[in-house]
């Protein structure tokens, strides 16, 4: 790391995809890693598989974003009608197993005007993110693009714009809402082998889009009432059956709403979601816009108490749709901070560590959590994006809660096994697959080591690998840079112990003896 004489915040902004770390503005320099206990503590798992973990946990979701952020058609390669190559090969990289199309675009989005050829779509008014969408992107393209990166296409109706009248018809006159037979057409178009319309646009093969959405963040006031929107979850979901039975449905379902989903629609959906956004926590909050420099610390102390709220609201929701048994989808879940490009605190490797804290909750909930992201896919802005899209040209790169999510998908078994002892500054999660065991491994403390051994309740180890990110809590990611972007791997050696850096995020795979 370079020293702090030659690593002012002018020549940091020039060199940080080399390596230099983010100065602070009361002049505090890079912090230098204490070492380890010289006696490791344990990290025991217990190997018996508990529940199943959806490979959904770590889904992405696209929706065009208008004059807020180029989402969609900054990843568009407009002269080539095709997507971006190197948005492809980032998210190849990022390897979402589910990819949304939705968001409350949907509720004033008409299929139909983004379908057919190119040349002859309908530009749309974006009634909530502002400017003209012009429907380049449409259904074709996204599951294109979902196929492209192997995810599976999750899409969001217009579910009679959620009930809210300024959607349902929008200044200049123009009819925005969707009904249940638009969307049962919907669900023809893209999944019946003989639909003629999709033939007639070139496209014989189905889309095989199993996973719907009806309604997104209807309760959010002046729309359906919960009882009316649980009844037209019913009447969708229906006609959509009728189309095609194998569909799976998720409907809203977020606080009060959960019981008269639960009690009306409980049969006819499979998921109920919910969204949650962490905020900048307040009066004193350094999470404003770049205040954040000035006491890495505090940022820190802050940054972490994200997690307190996402807790408080996911035990709320588990409570709720107890009594009816049906599964959480967390469909939307970011950081909402205020600032130039909506703070770049989000490009901080501090951010990174928290978001990890994150998934670890979300995979401690997943036997009733199958389904949850943790950033809007893309766009152009230090938003609340996984993956940032240069323009004009440049290469897409992954912001660090991209880069947490990629090290967890590749890195996570089928099944969810507990941690029985663990120091605690580290934040644990644990799975297997076969005789293989995967744990995720947060270090909490932004300044020092923690040094593990790790421990399997009645088994052997055989072998072990982990790969890891490390960067400074202040690093800010502002490019692709493989050092950076990329985790580091390295076996583990015959004493099947680990000193986890500060501030770092690992994913440790151990391979059992037989038994």
């Amino acid at each position: 790391m370079m020293k702090r004489s030659k690593c002012t915040r002018r020549n940091f902004l020039k060199t940080v995809g080399s390596g230099c770390a983010a100065m602070t503005l009361t002049g505090g320099g890079p912090l230098a890693a204490r070492p380890a206990d010289p006696e490791p503590s344990l990290l025991k798992v217990d190997p018996k598989p508990r529940f199943e973990l959806s490979p959904y946990l770590y889904m992405q979701f696209m929706e065009p974003l208008g004059t807020t952020d180029a989402s969609v058609d900054a990843g568009w390669d407009f002269m080539r009608d095709c997507w971006r190559e190197d948005l492809v090969d980032v998210t190849k990289v990022l390897s979402p197993t589910l990819m949304r199309w939705g968001g409350c675009f949907c509720s004033f989005y008409r299929w139909r005007e983004g379908v057919g050829p190119i040349e002859e779509r309908v530009p749309m008014y974006n009634l909530l993110w502002g400017g003209i969408y012009n429907n380049q992107v449409g259904t074709h393209e996204f599951v294109d693009f979902c196929r492209h990166v192997g995810a599976d296409p999750l899409i969001t109706v217009n579910f009679e714009s959620d009930g809210r009248d300024f959607w349902a018809r929008n200044a200049k006159g123009q009819v925005r809402l969707g009904t249940a037979k638009e969307a049962a057409e919907w669900v023809d178009y893209c999944n019946n082998p003989a639909n003629r319309e999709r033939h007639a646009h070139g496209h014989k093969e189905p889309y095989g889009v199993k996973l719907w959405q009806i309604g997104n963040e209807t309760s959010y006031g002046n729309g359906f009432d919960a009882e009316t929107a649980a009844k037209k979850t019913v009447e969708f979901a229906t006609a959509m059956r009728r189309v095609d039975p194998s569909l799976r449905f998720i409907g809203w379902g977020e606080g009060d709403w959960a019981a008269p989903m639960g009690e009306i629609a409980g049969e006819h959906v499979d998921y109920l979601a919910y969204h949650n956004g962490f905020d900048a926590g307040g009066e004193g909050s350094p999470l404003h816009g770049i205040e954040y420099r000035k006491d890495p610390a505090k940022t820190w102390e802050y940054l972490m108490k994200a997690l307190k709220g996402q807790e408080r609201k996911l035990s709320d929701m588990r409570r709720r749709v107890a009594p009816y048994n049906i599964p959480l989808a967390l469909t939307e879940c970011h950081f909402f901070l205020h600032g130039r490009n909506r703070n770049e605190v989000l490009s901080t490797w501090a951010a990174g560590v928290v978001n990890a804290r994150l998934l670890n909750l979300h995979e401690r909930n997943g036997d009733v959590l199958k389904i949850a992201t943790l950033a809007d896919f893309c766009g152009t802005r230090w938003q609340n994006n996984a993956v940032i899209i240069p323009t004009p040209r440049g290469k897409s790169f992954m912001m660090p809660v991209a880069m947490v999510m990629s090290l967890y998908r590749k890195h996570t078994g089928a099944r969810a096994i507990d941690v029985t002892d663990v120091d605690g500054a580290l934040d644990v999660t644990a799975s297997r697959t076969g005789d293989r065991l995967f744990l995720h491994v947060v270090n909490t403390r932004r300044t020092e080591s923690v040094a593990a051994a790790f421990k399997v309740d009645g088994r052997e180890i055989g072998s072990g690998r982990v790969s890891w990110f490390d960067l400074d809590p202040e690093f800010e990611v502002f490019e692709y840079r493989q050092e950076n972007t990329v985790p580091k791997e390295k076996a583990l050696g015959d004493g099947f112990a680990w000193t986890f850096p500060p501030a770092s995020v690992s994913a440790v795979e151990l391979d059992l003896k037989p038994a």
